[in-house]
């Protein structure tokens, strides 16, 4: 909470902490004021800070973030980092897109030679549009139901699939059961159903000697 009170702070400034130390006195205007706890009672009422600044950072790119799609986040930047290294001038897809993160950072980043990116939201798929645009990435985004409209053939597959177990997701923080898209988590019962459809299909997209990655649950990878 103290972070993100902060934060809050240099959004609805525009100033960064460090100026704040390095001045004895600081004159904010009323309104300003006024805003930033407006906010902050947002942020006690466990809506998440980057709904409130509609903000994320990922891989050193800022996101546009909506209560359409799942908050990017840095265990995701661990499949990016990973993947970052492979796919310079190769063919990519990244099945379950949401934001668009992982594609768009991947573009920007990694030079691939082309990039598709599905997501069965037509409103997550809105996001991801605009990310592209605004962090100037050309990418096709297609509204498919995991591979049933994808065409092509690729060398990387790329997933962050929903993987929570669905007993589980009432259990979850509020600012993830309550406000990111239940569609974006649910993996199913087992919370594996879409590494299933994965392992299933992948192959029929995959040119020789591709390669699919995923991100896991912290319990998930052996049985993945």
């Amino acid at each position: 909470w103290h972070i993100d009170a902060w934060l809050l702070l240099e959004y609805v400034t525009s100033m960064e902490r460090a100026e704040y130390f390095l001045k004895k006195s600081c004159n904010v205007p009323e309104e300003t004021v006024q805003r930033y706890f407006n906010l902050i009672s947002l942020r006690a009422s466990h809506i998440p800070l980057q709904h409130i600044t509609g903000r994320q950072e990922f891989m050193g790119l800022e996101f546009i973030v909506s209560p359409d799609v799942l908050v990017p986040r840095q265990d995701t930047e661990t499949l990016a980092e990973y993947v970052l290294p492979l796919v310079k001038g190769k063919h990519v897809l990244d099945m379950c897109t949401g934001s668009g993160c992982l594609a768009i950072s991947l573009i920007k980043l990694g030079n691939p030679a082309l990039c598709k990116a599905a997501d069965i939201s037509k409103k997550a798929l809105a996001v991801a549009i605009e990310n592209a645009r605004t962090n100037n990435a050309s990418a096709e985004f297609i509204h498919s139901d995991m591979f049933c409209s994808v065409s092509g053939s690729f060398d990387i597959i790329v997933s962050n699939p929903p993987y929570i177990k669905t007993e589980i997701i009432d259990t979850l923080m509020p600012e993830v059961k309550e406000h990111e898209p239940s569609i974006a988590l649910d993996g199913g019962p087992d919370g594996l159903k879409f590494y299933r459809i994965i392992s299933s299909e992948a192959k029929n997209y995959l040119k020789e000697g591709g390669i699919v990655a995923v991100e896991t649950g912290y319990d998930q990878g052996k049985q993945v």
